[in-house]
């Protein structure tokens, strides 16, 4: 079963699962709103594994409407967990790298393990954290699957999709290059929360991104470079160039270490995912 079916992740994963001859329930917010506290329980068994995609994702628009963010988020997600509680059934709640603030004190920066402590900057991270918090409360047995920086590719409005227009189109972009994360294709995310359901890995909270850090701008310059385009045209700025609305953490790479030991299998290198997204391979 999977909540907030109208999203990017998932409408991939409910294909990807479909493909893979799995018997799915997906539940878009219109279908199964998380933020009635009857809701899931109207369609949650004994015999399902939940995967909740829903979410309020508009990092900007979640300062002002920090309430709307925390509902579905929050209060959502814990909703989600009491009816899996309620029915014995098992869950998988996707969260973000936005848990975190990148200050490292003067240090030099790592990817985050998953027990690393969380200090959110924006309303949409802290809304997120209070959201794991809430699914652990409710079902202790559930997994917190953190991710980053999620992209198709495709025609849509990810990041990757639309520097791939842009490279087309020959335009000339600034990128801010003092943000670093972890990108991640929704495919490869896909084949972890998969994993995760078919069950033989353990531990409250998972992280699932594509390995290695980059920068918003190599991953333009990286988009540039494999569809042809000229890779010169991608140009750094700081992110006091383009000021926005929610505080981003100018460093939150995601380790894979800790979830890798938890059994989870490792997912590939940005770069090699980014090749498969765009199809240049």
């Amino acid at each position: 079963m999977i909540t907030g079916a109208g999203g990017l992740l998932g409408t991939v994963l409910a294909a990807h699962a479909r493909r893979a001859g799995r018997e799915v329930l997906a539940l878009t917010s219109a279908q199964c709103d998380v933020t009635d506290a009857a809701a899931p329980a109207r369609h949650v068994r004994a015999s399902d594994v939940v995967i909740n995609c829903a979410a309020f994702t508009k990092v900007d628009d979640a300062e002002r409407e920090a309430d709307r963010a925390h509902a579905v988020n929050a209060t959502g997600a814990g909703n989600v967990a009491r009816a899996c509680a309620e029915a014995g059934a098992r869950m998988i709640h996707v969260s973000t790298d936005y848990v975190f603030d990148g200050d490292f004190g003067g240090g030099e920066p790592r990817p985050y393990d998953v027990d690393d402590e969380t200090n959110p900057l924006s309303v949409y991270g802290r809304s997120k954290l209070a959201g794991e918090r809430a699914v652990l409360a409710e079902l202790p047995s559930a997994h917190v699957v953190r991710t980053a920086w999620i992209y198709e590719g495709a025609d849509g409005s990810d990041f990757v999709a639309v520097m791939r227009r842009n490279a087309a189109e020959g335009a000339t972009v600034d990128v801010v290059a003092d943000q670093i994360g972890s990108p991640t294709y929704v495919g490869d995310l896909v084949g972890a929360l998969l994993e995760v359901a078919d069950g033989g890995v353990s531990g409250p909270v998972l992280h699932a991104v594509n390995d290695g850090p980059a920068s918003r701008f190599d991953q333009a310059r990286a988009v540039y470079e494999l569809v042809g385009a000229d890779p010169e045209k991608v140009r750094p700025v700081g992110s006091d160039r383009h000021p926005r609305p929610a505080p981003r953490p100018p460093y939150s790479s995601l380790s894979q270490r800790r979830s890798t030991d938890a059994g989870l299998t490792p997912l590939r290198p940005w770069r090699d995912a980014l090749i498969a997204a765009l199809d240049v391979g």
